[in-house]
């Protein structure tokens, strides 16, 4: 168990590396900025996306240091559920997968909680 809580841990990180770095520093995918844009304020949305990316990229160290693990567990919970309702609510055409990307948020979320909260115990314990 412990060998999948460490993969699954790389795993979550590179999403969030992936979305920070790429999508969103390199803007490599302008949508994301695009979205950034019609939710806050297309003056400073360059700029407001990086400041995400980084912060993504941040979340992703944070998640290999294992530091204070739940607490990014649910950081990371909170941070996915608030983006998607907004960007559901916000911006659904302008969402990969439109509407369904809320379900792809869902079943993150449920990746997380239960590499933290279900497989963790039992390695914490081994």
């Amino acid at each position: 168990m412990k060998t999948i809580h460490i993969l699954l841990n790389y795993c979550i990180a590179t999403v969030w590396i992936m979305n920070g770095l790429y999508c969103k520093v390199l803007n490599l995918v302008p949508r994301h900025q695009e979205i950034v844009a019609r939710i806050v304020n297309e003056d400073h949305s360059r700029m407001l996306t990086f400041i995400i990316g980084l912060s993504e990229i941040v979340m992703a160290v944070w998640i290999v240091t294992r530091i204070q693990s739940r607490l990014n567990a649910i950081t990371q919970i909170i941070v996915i559920a608030v983006m998607n309702i907004l960007e559901f609510i916000l911006v659904p055409d302008l969402l990969l997968w439109g509407k369904f990307n809320a379900l792809f948020a869902f079943l993150f979320i449920l990746l997380i909680y239960y590499n933290e909260f279900y497989i963790q115990p039992k390695t914490a314990q081994s």
